[in-house]
């Protein structure tokens, strides 16, 4: 099986069809092209959601080698069978809108929104027979509605949860605030998904590292000690950093979840513990992030969907390709493309 772990869907108006009578006040709107005062120059439209304006991206479907069909899914089969084409089995979707959202001081609207989202995905889903998985969005801010939402999104087709590595006025991983969720996703087999996303503070595109950023508080906390079947991934954030980082901790003394004889010779290297996941990309040096002990750590994606720098709909065929090639064993990219993401995902 090959697994595409990090793709992507484009939210439509029909997104927001599951608002309840109560909530229609919180149904985003769209606003054409150069309406929006926040990009009056840019070709894409946005959404407005109770004052507040969040791009919704043009896409040029030439250069993601996708369609409105696919992208959207407007029409699944036509999304299934580019997956054919694509020698892809099965793909893990993660939201676009959601990336830039922050919902601080909006903890009803957050409610609103997310549940309708998490509906959206798994009727658009349904009929994929198990092909399309998704990971939730939930309301952070209300943490019994977030337990509630996870229960009912884990019934419904999702694997995994979609996490920032800060959020809620600030709260990294480690924060308490978040061992309620931690607690129902272990205690439901399901994965914790730290993607690339702002927490809305600041305006700027997203960057990975804003997942990364989550990774020291992650490592240095009891998070894995309270929960040990936890399974948190690092998504669309590159591997690149995984050495440096790794290395900084060990050094720091600050390593009670880092697999560490104690030395720092080559044969020595810190690794990742067994619960933390991390999605490459296919131009990784991946033959050295690999002498770190992370090929049961590591997972590939496309970014399907998206056009940014992450984005490679051939991304699986490539890490096959350079195994192919001798730089690392064939029996590793087997692990990047089906073993790793079957067993962080629960697939």
């Amino acid at each position: 099986m090959r697994i595409d772990a990090d793709s992507h869907v484009d939210e439509t108006e029909a997104t927001w069809e599951y608002l309840g009578e109560n909530e229609v006040r919180f149904k985003p709107t769209t606003l054409e092209p150069g309406t929006a005062t926040l990009f009056p120059n840019s070709r894409d439209q946005a959404w407005q959601i109770d004052g507040e304006v969040l791009r919704r991206p043009w896409r040029n479907y030439d250069r993601t080698g996708t369609s409105p069909a696919t992208n959207q899914l407007l029409d699944v089969g036509a999304r299934l069978r580019h997956m054919d084409d694509l020698r892809i089995d099965v793909q893990v979707i993660y939201p676009t809108t959601f990336i830039r959202t922050a919902f601080v001081g909006h903890a009803e609207m957050e409610l609103a929104l997310t549940r309708s989202y998490n509906r959206w995905i798994a009727a658009r889903t349904a009929e994929s027979r198990g092909r399309l998985r998704w990971v939730a969005v939930l309301p952070m801010l209300t943490m019994e509605s977030a337990v509630d939402e996870l229960r009912w999104a884990r019934d419904h087709g999702a694997c995994g949860v979609y996490k920032k590595g800060l959020e809620c006025d600030g709260k990294t991983v480690a924060d308490p605030y978040f061992f309620p969720l931690y607690e129902e996703a272990s205690r439901l087999d399901m994965a914790v998904c730290i993607h690339t996303g702002s927490d809305g503070r600041q305006r700027g595109i997203p960057t990975p590292l804003d997942a990364v950023v989550a990774f020291p508080p992650l490592i240095a906390s009891p998070v894995f000690d309270q929960f040990p079947n936890l399974r948190v991934g690092f998504i669309e954030a590159s591997a690149s950093w995984v050495p440096f980082l790794l290395s900084i901790q060990a050094a720091s003394g600050r390593h009670t979840h880092l697999q560490t004889s104690g030395a720092f010779e080559l044969q020595h290297e810190p690794s990742l513990p067994p619960q933390v996941f991390v999605a490459c990309q296919s131009q990784d040096d991946l033959p050295y992030i690999l002498r770190f002990g992370t090929e049961d750590n590591l997972l590939v994606g496309t970014d399907y969907a998206h056009a940014d720098q992450t984005a490679e709909l051939v991304a699986l065929d490539i890490i096959e390709r350079r195994a192919a090639d001798g730089e690392f064993p064939v029996e590793v990219a087997r692990k990047i493309l089906d073993d790793n993401p079957r067993r962080f995902y629960g697939i």
